[in-house]
């Protein structure tokens, strides 16, 4: 979102306004009325070349390994060759990363997967890989995932390195020596995309290779189509959609803003489909798939907000056709967007909306939820994933709030806890005086925290338009007159345990 647009209304206000604008209300009343049909866009004319190379190990050979151009999806034979008709409208060749190697990584430590091709062949194209045997195997692996760190200038790099960059480092170190690579899921800028150096060179700091996925603030903003406006991302990070192996999981990369010229949308062409389509077929059904998007494929930002339907801004208007083609596997989509946390089931699919990096877009320590400024860490052993939220600058085990009585004038007689991480399968119990009180209520508010830093006119100082959201991962309970020390336990689905105290 624009901040120049956003100002004086707020955030969810110009969402519900402003859905449409621009991409012409024929185009979006279609869209609602059959999200999963594609849109009906002119074809352009195709010409092909052909695409040959080879993937080795040491100068060896490696057999099965998925190459593809974004539209063709081929496999290695055993001798690591490959042969395939590459579209001519496309930007570059790129490897499935094969599991047990290490990942190639830029100059700047992004992740280096993929080769440019030209823009005009002159004939055949050759392009080859010479990966390396990772030391350790990647069976048990980690990796970090950092929503919206939405950089809009020089100090909000700043921030970023001088709070975010340490976090990482820090995290990293407590994995010891499993593999661990960072994925930034969109809105790495705030549209001033001459940052994006700052970027590869902060995130070069911590020693993990990063992939990165398109956001729309990631874009060319003043570009006309969704193809020119991704032109600045694709010359620093390579393609917008593409795949990798980490031990049994297959991780996947979608570029889910669809740009209509002066706006955007949540939307996956027909192109993209068929290109997702055909490198899950080198995948066994029932394995573990882990979608990374910008946009969430669903949430429910609208319903908390009395909306009968979510914007077209706020999710992947056909995401149904996503959830089709990911039914036959154990599926997860990992996204930002919405600078909040969510846990939900949609279609059979595990979406997991992760908390910003810069919170209120650096505008204090939380998200218009109360989620704490952070990103997600999940670790991966076999096909078993496992996450937990982050906080910057907390200790790992810092996953509620919890706030006196009179914090919530709705609930003045009532203690809050906020627990961000929070899915139907955790527990959230208290204590008076070391006395179990039982289960807490769940409750859909406003965080007092984000209520005192955001609501009201005046404030925050810098981007006005920032304000509380409502959510609901918030508890509440009634506490006795004479209570002297009050403890909140948040047990999360894997049996760990986070506590809060105040007297």
């Amino acid at each position: 979102m624009s901040k120049q647009l956003l100002s004086g209304i707020s955030r969810r206000q110009f969402l519900r306004t402003t859905a449409g604008a621009g991409l012409g209300l024929a185009l979006a009343e279609k869209l609602i009325a059959d999200p999963i049909r594609p849109l009906d866009l002119t074809p352009r004319r195709r010409s092909f070349f052909t695409v040959r190379g080879s993937v080795t190990s040491k100068g060896k050979g490696l057999g099965n390994v998925v190459v593809s151009d974004g539209v063709s999806v081929v496999a290695t034979e055993p001798d690591g060759s490959f042969s395939f008709a590459a579209d001519s409208g496309s930007r570059f060749v790129f490897l499935s990363m094969p599991p047990g190697y290490d990942i190639p990584v830029s100059p700047l430590g992004t992740a280096a997967f993929f080769k440019e091709l030209p823009r005009q062949p002159p004939g055949d194209v050759s392009a080859h890989w010479d990966l390396s045997r990772a030391v350790t195997t990647d069976e048990h692996h980690a990796f970090l995932q950092l929503a919206d760190p939405q950089m809009l200038d020089a100090a909000d790099v700043a921030s970023f390195n001088a709070e975010t960059i340490p976090d990482l480092v820090g995290t990293r170190k407590r994995f010891a020596s499993i593999p661990v690579f960072g994925v930034s899921c969109g809105d790495i800028m705030f549209d001033h995309l001459e940052f994006f150096p700052d970027y590869e060179k902060a995130v070069q700091r911590t020693g993990i290779p990063f992939f990165q996925v398109l956001g729309n603030h990631d874009v060319d903003n003043v570009a006309r189509t969704d193809e020119a406006s991704v032109e600045t991302f694709l010359r620093h990070f390579g393609p917008g959609n593409y795949s990798f192996n980490r031990g049994e999981v297959h991780y996947v990369v979608l570029d889910d803003v669809f740009w209509i010229g002066n706006g955007y949308i949540g939307y996956l062409s027909q192109e993209q489909i068929d290109w997702l389509h055909a490198d899950l077929s080198f995948v066994e059904k029932g394995k573990t798939v882990v979608v990374f998007m910008h946009i969430p494929s669903y949430n429910t930002q609208h319903i908390r907000g009395g909306q009968a339907r979510p914007g077209l801004r706020d999710v992947v208007v056909n995401r149904e056709v996503l959830n089709r083609v990911l039914e036959p596997y154990s599926a997860h989509v990992v996204v930002g967007h919405m600078h909040e946390s969510e846990h939900l089931v949609d279609g059979g699919v595990h979406v997991h909306v992760c908390g910003a990096v810069c919170g209120a877009w650096w505008e204090g320590p939380t998200c218009g939820d109360g989620t704490p400024k952070g990103y997600g860490v999940y670790e991966v052993k076999g096909s078993d994933v496992r996450w937990r939220y982050k906080a910057t600058g907390h200790d790992p085990d810092h996953q509620l709030a919890v706030f006196p009585t009179g914090s919530d004038p709705e609930l003045p007689e009532s203690i809050i806890a906020n627990v961000w991480d929070y899915d139907p399968s955790w527990t959230v119990v208290w204590y008076e005086d070391g006395e179990r009180k039982g289960m807490m209520e769940m409750r859909r508010g406003r965080d007092p925290l984000a209520v005192k830093l955001y609501a009201g006119e005046d404030r925050p100082s810098r981007h006005r338009w920032v304000e509380p959201y409502t959510t609901d991962h918030l508890f509440h309970a009634k506490p006795s007159g004479k209570a002297k020390k009050i403890v909140v336990e948040a047990t999360d689905r894997w049996g760990r345990v986070s506590t809060a105290t105040f007297s």
